[in-house]
């Protein structure tokens, strides 16, 4: 299996793209510290895992104090961290940049942006040499967003995240990518296509700037993850997977 006896912390594990890689990785030998700030979705995203190797934690990852909390779990039940998934992230909602509240854009930042720093601070220092680090971003982090520029902005930032902390983590031979998803089929996709008028249409208009002609599957996102946790990739650092379906 190629995650065996390794230990992964996935934020965000329950929503689609989080809980999709929990169960590949679970299916590769992966101990798992999954966490997400609704406890119940969490619970009931991951409630056929399994137990002996899955520590699940409610905690918002813009909290220091839960981030540590979970850090020192962490350790506590499986001894090192390996990989860490930084995943957890908002969509905020889809309007032009002159009626954007500011409330919202601060919301995607601190948790989209913050969220990460924090992960990065905390939990970096206390990671195996030779370990993972995973950053979701977006084809929004590549490109334009009109219509959603706090998302889009804050894709942009992972990837300053992931370039700058690459440097010094790779003193101690940890990797630093990021992946940068498509139209993925999920709740979230939906959410903001709702927002921009009659769904079907919205879905067609998006469907034709894909060179595949289909949304991206979570899994396959997920299987994107799995190469970049395993030691597949131990030569591969700041550098990013787009599966976007040509997109970009």
């Amino acid at each position: 299996m190629r995650l065996e006896n390794k230990t992964a912390v996935i934020t965000g594990a329950g929503g689609l793209l989080g809980r999709t890689t929990a169960e590949v990785y679970a299916r590769e030998g992966a101990n798992l510290v999954l966490t997400d700030r609704d406890p119940e979705a969490l619970e009931e995203a991951t409630k056929n895992f399994p137990n002996e190797r899955t520590l699940r934690l409610g905690a918002d990852v813009t909290s220091v104090t839960d981030t540590e909390r979970v850090t020192s779990q962490a350790l506590q039940k499986f001894g090192a961290i390996d990989i860490f998934f930084a995943n957890a992230g908002i969509e905020g909602f889809s309007n032009e940049i002159s009626d954007y509240s500011l409330d919202v854009y601060n919301d995607v930042m601190d948790i989209n942006v913050k969220g990460i720093i924090i992960g990065l601070q905390i939990i970096l220092p206390k990671m195996s040499d030779g370990g993972s680090i995973i950053m979701t971003s977006s084809i929004a982090g590549l490109m334009g967003a009109p219509v959603n520029i706090a998302y889009a902005a804050s894709k942009h930032a992972v990837i300053g995240l992931r370039r700058s902390t690459a440097i010094p983590a790779g003193k101690r031979g940890i990797r630093v990518n990021s992946l940068h998803p498509g139209f993925v089929e999920s709740p979230m996709l939906t959410r903001l296509m709702s927002q921009r008028g009659d769904l079907d249409e919205v879905r067609k208009e998006m469907t034709a700037r894909i060179k595949l002609g289909r949304f991206t599957d979570a899994e396959e996102i997920a299987n994107a993850a799995l190469f970049l946790g395993s030691d597949e990739s131990k030569g591969m650092t700041d550098q990013m997977l787009v599966i976007d379906g040509g997109v970009v």
